[in-house]
């Protein structure tokens, strides 16, 4: 199930950080500026609310992470969960399988960026594209969910990581951001 919310900024913030975990509360403090507080307690609670929802557990989940930053929920190996954001929006993507979620707003890119993430025929698609800043984003959180379904960050492989034999993508495009869900085929 995905879960999804652009209330960023709809929230009482001190009253949010009481209600989830001292972990994930620490992980919000450590962001500079409000925003980045924001988008990290707003993501655990679209955790909190998938978990009730979905399998009933009330708890405030405590996290633990692999050696690439993949989070996992301690005590229950059998539920799958993955969180992203940006200005715009914030996703929680869980799952009883592996799931990698990104979301990313549409913005302008630059050339050596395009250069070192994107293969010749992903090159051909943005520059044929109508909208290149949106179609750059559209395999940008293609390769993104992906990386983060299978736990490994951000990687070298960048160029080749979209594999349309081995993963199911699903992208949806809300006009100022853009979301993908990857799960396995």
């Amino acid at each position: 199930m995905i879960y999804l919310s652009e209330d960023i900024w709809n929230f009482n913030l001190s009253e949010a950080l009481m209600e989830i975990s001292a972990q994930r509360r620490e992980q919000a403090l450590k962001f500079k500026f409000e925003q980045g507080q924001r988008l990290c307690v707003l993501a655990y609670q679209l955790l909190k609310q998938g978990l009730r929802e979905e399998y009933g557990l009330t708890d405030n989940p405590i996290l633990e992470y692999n050696e690439h930053g993949k989070p996992s929920i301690v005590g229950h190996p059998e539920i799958f969960f993955n969180l992203s954001h940006c200005k715009e929006a914030v996703a929680c993507a869980i799952s009883n399988h592996p799931i990698g979620i990104d979301v990313e707003s549409i913005r302008e890119f630059k050339d050596s960026l395009v250069n070192y993430t994107m293969n010749d025929d992903e090159v051909r698609e943005i520059e044929a594209s109508e909208n290149p800043a949106s179609a750059f984003i559209r395999l940008w959180t293609m390769k993104e969910a992906t990386m983060k379904l299978i736990g490994t960050g951000i990687s070298n492989d960048m160029k080749s990581v979209i594999d349309t034999t081995k993963y199911k993508y699903t992208t949806v495009d809300r006009q100022r951001y853009i979301y993908t869900i990857c799960e396995n085929i």
